[in-house]
């Protein structure tokens, strides 16, 4: 098979990263696959590219998605990088691809969702209405209001401590310019930012916080961002809290979403209970795979 790797000029870069882009093409120019590698340009995360290959079903086996992977493994390394990451589903062809080509498996993903048709508004009204002595529920759409967005980016550092096997994500350094531009991103692809914040009544600081981004039409299928709590804050029953009011506000200013989206990793089992307990099922596994450059 005649085969070109061209690379493409990708606009889509941000205050967090750049990313590059390669078309592969056959016979005639017809395009047969793409890779994009997106360049995480922060602090902490600097030294990180993640890959997305695709292939045309009909061209696997052919050569097109290594000679994407050896383009974009390259440029990585031309532009320093110490890592490479990137996901496959479970028994997927990409799966196989990663494993034969040097990727390590490094975490397990379980993707859920729960139906909203059968979510139980009366329980979930419950478990929101329930007293958690010494902390009181907020939400909002969008960017976080003014009067809170100290100490909910302050708040953010509850991530840092989240279970991640040997991946090297490195950190995640926020600052407001950072939530503020995330949040300006959901709206840009014109979807609904909804967050649920637990906050400590004797200073009145943000001390967890559970994000869901809603179809801007409000059908389909809403997506949970993250979840987490300080960890001085932990035991309490926050983050079931937090998530049950979520999904009831979700139920109640959406009627019209069909489900809601979630993954955890399987060495988190904290949080795969939490929504267990909240009724999301199982959809499909994921494996985390990354290449040391």
């Amino acid at each position: 098979m005649s085969l070109r790797i061209t690379a493409l000029t990708d606009p889509d870069e941000n205050t967090a990263s750049r990313r590059l882009a390669w078309l592969a093409s056959g016979a005639e120019g017809a395009p047969v696959g793409s890779a994009f590698l997106r360049l995480f340009t922060r602090p902490g995360q600097d030294h990180l590219a993640e890959l997305d290959v695709q292939v045309h079903p009909a061209e696997r086996r052919g050569g097109v998605g290594s000679r994407l992977l050896e383009a974009a493994v390259e440029a990585a390394r031309r532009d320093g990088r110490r890592s490479m990451i990137t996901q496959a589903a479970a028994g997927s062809p990409g799966d196989a691809f990663l494993a034969a080509r040097g990727f390590g498996k490094v975490l397990t993903f379980t993707y859920t969702r729960l139906a909203l048709a059968d979510a139980d508004l009366p329980s979930l009204a419950k478990a929101v209405e329930t007293p958690h002595a010494g902390y009181r529920l907020t939400s909002w759409e969008g960017t976080v209001p003014d009067e809170l967005a100290d100490t909910f980016v302050a708040s953010r550092r509850a991530m840092d401590d989240m279970p991640m096997g040997t991946a090297d994500f490195g950190t995640v350094v926020w600052d407001l310019d950072r939530a503020k531009g995330a949040a300006a991103a959901v709206a840009g692809r014109g979807e609904i930012l909804h967050t649920v914040a637990a906050v400590d009544e004797s200073d009145g600081s943000i001390v967890g916080f559970t994000e869901l981004v809603v179809p801007g039409d409000g059908t389909g299928d809403a997506q949970h961002y993250g979840t987490a709590v300080l960890p001085e804050h932990r035991g309490h029953g926050l983050a079931l809290w937090m998530k049950a009011a979520s999904i009831h506000e979700a139920r109640t200013r959406h009627p019209h979403l069909a489900g809601l989206l979630t993954d955890t990793a399987d060495n988190n089992p904290h949080m795969r209970h939490v929504n267990d307990a909240l009724g999301y099922l199982p959809t499909h596994t994921a494996y985390e795979y990354q290449l040391d450059l």
